[in-house]
């Protein structure tokens, strides 16, 4: 894995499970199956994830958090911006970083589980992406995204959701991704059809068999 991001990518289909190459501790990721996909660069956690620090949180020197849930697809080069406000006061005289003075954190930067972030997406600081969300290629998200919305554009917008409201309370209320992996992975039928009720059903005789 470490020499498939070191060196260049010959095919487009190559990605990254992003909980195999991730080192930063400011960079919580939920499960195994959250990646990168047909990435151009030096990988996600050098390109995509921008001015994060390396060094752990302190009491004295807190840094925001990225948290990242399982089973989320990251487009080619799209952008995650930490750093708070990256020492820039557009509300002081000068925007120039003289010093940390000007530093404004942000608050935890929150990517849900199952949400897929197109190519050169770019998510602001201290957005949260609800579960199932989608950003479409080349959108700029400056606030937070509900469940299972598609949003789109600069500044991003909801475009549509995913699913009625009454399906989508029903999906959130299975709280599909906190089950076991492999669990999840023998639902992948019933996961692979926009047919909520059936899932449901599936489910709930699923957890009767448990």
């Amino acid at each position: 894995m470490d020499q498939l991001i070191n060196s260049p990518v010959k095919h487009w289909c190559e990605f990254e499970f992003i909980s195999k190459t991730v080192k930063n501790p400011n960079i919580q990721i939920k499960g195994n199956y959250s990646y990168y996909s047909a990435y151009w660069d030096q990988g996600f956690e050098r390109c995509v994830v921008r001015y994060l620090h390396d060094k752990p949180a302190t009491v004295e020197k807190p840094i925001d958090q990225l948290h990242i849930g399982n089973f989320v697809c990251f487009g080619a080069e799209c952008v995650i911006m930490m750093g708070g406000n990256q020492l820039h006061r557009p509300d002081w005289i000068s925007a120039f970083p003289f010093d940390t003075r000007s530093f404004v954190p942000a608050g935890d930067t929150i990517i849900g589980d199952g949400c897929w972030i197109g190519s050169r997406a770019m998510i602001m600081q201290g957005v949260t992406l609800g579960e199932g969300a989608v950003v479409a290629t080349g959108a700029v998200v400056t606030k937070d995204v509900p469940p299972y919305a598609v949003v789109g554009g600069v500044p991003a917008k909801i475009i549509k959701y995913r699913f009625p409201e009454e399906g989508i309370k029903k999906l959130l209320s299975l709280k599909l991704y906190n089950l076991d992996e492999k669990q999840f992975l023998k639902m992948r039928e019933q996961l692979q059809t926009d047919d909520v009720e059936k899932l449901v059903q599936y489910f709930e005789n699923f957890k009767s068999s448990i």
